[in-house]
């Protein structure tokens, strides 16, 4: 087997794992409140569409602002 194929094979599953755990990167980058809720979701529930839409969802979603100190 040819160097070439091994390295394309493994850019494949880089870019295939990269978009399966989208929604636990984004959770992490955004840094809600419960990303490790996220990561359960996405790892046990993320091949079907639906759970991937789910924990996408959940690491998108608003987050609500910190209280304001009154002045």
């Amino acid at each position: 087997m040819p160097v070439a194929d091994t390295i394309d094979g493994l850019m494949v599953l880089s870019v295939a794992g990269a978009i399966y755990f989208a929604p636990t990167i984004v959770a992490f980058v955004r840094e809600v409140s419960s990303p490790w809720s996220i990561v359960v979701i996405n790892a046990l529930l993320g091949w079907t569409l639906i759970g991937w839409v789910v924990a996408l969802a959940m690491a998108v979603r608003s987050k609500p602002e910190p209280p304001r100190m009154p002045v």
